[in-house]
């Protein structure tokens, strides 16, 4: 039984007759006959007896009709439906964040996508990295904003955007240093530590970035709420590398890293938007993709 079948069953036992319905149908007579003979024989059981000037169902006809109205109604349903996510009208878009991230204004950007596409169903999940990239590749998230150590991404993983962003040194106002300039990591030797603690990211990159200068940490004290961090800080118990955007909402002394690679940069972390493919399959994905900056 195919779909097709169904749908000249349906238009012969509306019209009544073979070639009032081949005409709606815009197909021969013959044609849709032989469709209504093929549907039998696959039944088994004849649905139509034929006079020489129309048809009526049979019982079986009868008891058809309304499973195939149905059937033909779910389809019609299913093909608007999908069309609609094809289009970005509707659907699911699923995306990851980590803690702390401001490269791009996401609640803006999330904002004009329902404003273009209301019907979008947003979902949004904030979890450290390693869990983002590994919902990512199960399929559970279309896109995550990450923070990147310099460990590749896992197999499979994209990289759709990058944003490179600057650290920086956060000390409590009272602090010896909260009035100085730009320090360098060496200065910072003697320093307690806060450290942000929230997986692979940014906790990686600080770690990283002492150890290759060979300056050793004194970490006092590890917290997975940035929040905390800075409180902590702001209480005179350490002080933090963070990121520059956040430092300066958080109204603490803001101290300079010197340069630390031979090309004179200030240290960095990289954040990336990160996907399965090049160009996601989720229409809606496609469609939050365009929304934001590169």
């Amino acid at each position: 039984m195919e779909f097709r079948q169904l749908q000249h069953f349906v238009a012969v036992a509306e019209a009544g007759h073979f070639s009032h319905a081949a005409d709606e149908l815009n197909i021969s007579q013959s044609g849709l006959s032989a469709s209504v003979r093929a549907l039998e024989r696959a039944l088994a059981v004849p649905v139509f007896e034929r006079t020489t000037r129309s048809v009526v169902l049979t019982a079986a006809g009868r008891t058809l009709l309304g499973h195939a109205r149905r059937i033909l109604r779910e389809v019609e349903a299913t093909e608007a439906s999908l069309a609609a996510v094809r289009d970005a009208q509707a659907g699911t878009l699923a995306i990851g964040v980590v803690q702390t991230f401001t490269a791009v204004d996401l609640p803006a950007a999330i904002a004009r996508l329902h404003a273009g596409h209301p019907r979008v169903q947003m979902l949004l999940r904030e979890a450290p990295t390693a869990d983002l990239l590994a919902a990512v590749d199960d399929g559970e998230l279309d896109l995550a904003f990450v923070a990147l150590d310099a460990t590749p991404l896992p197999a499979g993983l994209i990289a759709l955007r990058d944003y490179p962003e600057t650290l920086v040194v956060v000390v409590g106002a009272e602090h010896p240093l909260a009035n100085r300039g730009p320090v360098r990591l060496a200065d910072l030797a003697d320093q307690p530590f806060v450290e942000f603690q929230a997986g692979l990211g940014l906790q990686t990159v600080v770690a990283a970035l002492f150890r290759d200068a060979g300056v050793p940490r004194q970490i006092a004290f590890r917290t997975s709420q940035m929040e905390q961090a800075l409180s902590l800080v702001g209480h005179g118990l350490g002080v933090a590398v963070v990121p520059e955007p956040v430092a300066r909402r958080s109204g603490l002394p803001v101290l300079q890293l010197g340069p630390v690679g031979d090309d004179g940069t200030p240290p960095v972390r990289r954040l990336a938007l990160v996907g399965r493919t090049t160009v996601p399959t989720n229409p809606a994905a496609r469609a939050f993709l365009a929304l934001v900056p590169a």
